[in-house]
């Protein structure tokens, strides 16, 4: 049940940010940002809703995924398409969000 979760909450955090950087650093209209706030609280309400023990534990997971979801938005929202050095990058970190999410604790 994690996946989904941190995919959507991911998602949204990406979008509130976005929504930021395209007010502050592309000179986007401030109305921008009304939505972009939204987006952030659905992140995080989203992300409370992660089944993990710690809420450390659950960041430090997500932080995998949202590292792959930022390559997909860049590459979908922003045209700048991922190249090998990413993909690897996202792998990595995508394995330790795994092993952290996976590991066997008693």
């Amino acid at each position: 049940m994690s996946l989904p979760l941190f995919a959507l909450a991911a998602l949204a955090e990406i979008a509130g940010c976005f929504a930021f950087w395209h007010v502050v650093r592309a000179g986007g209209n401030p109305l921008w940002l009304a939505p972009g706030i939204l987006s952030l609280v659905a992140f995080a309400a989203l992300l409370t809703q992660v089944e993990a023990d710690a809420a450390g534990r659950a960041f430090a997971a997500y932080g995998g995924i949202y590292i792959l979801a930022s390559l997909g938005w860049m590459w979908a929202a922003e045209g700048v398409r991922p190249d090998r050095f990413d993909a690897l990058g996202a792998a990595i970190c995508l394995g330790g969000a795994c092993v952290i999410l996976f590991a066997p604790r008693g």
